[in-house]
């Protein structure tokens, strides 16, 4: 049973890691895709995931 708390541990790190990555990669899609009518809100999106 102590063997379960480490693996769901990793598991929960890596599924916020790629879930962050994922965000960035969204986040870098919009900033190519989106016109420079929308800057306020791209900027703040990206003050939003830069933390």
């Amino acid at each position: 049973m102590p063997q379960m708390a480490p693996l769901s541990w990793l598991t929960l790190m890596l599924s916020f890691i790629t879930i962050f990555l994922i965000f960035n990669l969204i986040n870098f899609s919009i900033n190519l895709v989106l016109p420079k009518t929308l800057s306020p809100d791209k900027k703040s999106f990206l003050k939003f995931w830069k933390w």
